[in-house]
């Protein structure tokens, strides 16, 4: 791959990460409203989904954070 290219697969990775951070914040603000409105379970619901989420945007970071590693000098 080229110089470009890489840089744009990168940068994809971080878009796909912040993609996941705003369904994961999106959530959030869900499950404290349905807490507010005392619908336990349907806060617990978006709290998991907003943890998926995270876990999601993690991959991402991950897999950008292997790349650079695999690419890096000791």
């Amino acid at each position: 791959m080229s110089t470009s290219e890489n840089m744009e697969a990168a940068a994809e990775l971080y878009d796909a990460a912040a993609a996941e951070l705003d369904e994961a914040a999106a959530h959030c603000r869900t499950a404290a409203r349905h807490f507010r409105e005392q619908e336990v379970p349907r806060g617990a619901a978006h709290a998991w989904a907003a943890l998926g989420h995270i876990r999601a945007a993690e991959e991402s970071l991950d897999a950008q954070a292997r790349t650079h590693a695999a690419r890096s000098n000791p």
